[in-house]
């Protein structure tokens, strides 16, 4: 999994580009932790994201829970099968997923 990160201001826009699970979740889960100071908007863009796992959607879970506290969490471009999981496991209701 490759992480591109832009912070312009306060805003902070990670991409993320091939599967985020088991094996890359600890990555993913460093990078964001030591990125989220001071940032009030988080945007993830999941445009070249393939595939995600529980692993994946627990940090996302916590992500949701950090950024609440200090701003916004909005994920952006995430494919038809990443949103069906989404749905299916009711992260759609918790999350701010936007095209």
């Amino acid at each position: 999994m490759n992480i591109t990160k832009n912070l312009d201001g306060q805003k902070l826009i990670m991409a993320l580009e091939g599967r985020l699970d088991t094996s890359t979740a600890p990555e993913f889960d460093e990078e964001l932790n030591s990125s989220l100071g001071g940032v009030t908007e988080l945007v993830l863009d999941f445009s070249g994201l393939e595939y995600i796992s529980s692993a994946g959607l627990r940090i996302l879970l916590s992500a949701q829970k950090k950024m609440n506290k200090q701003g916004k969490m909005v994920i952006t471009k995430a494919n038809d099968t990443i949103k069906e999981v989404f749905e299916i496991t009711g992260f759609i209701d918790i999350l701010t997923i936007e095209d």
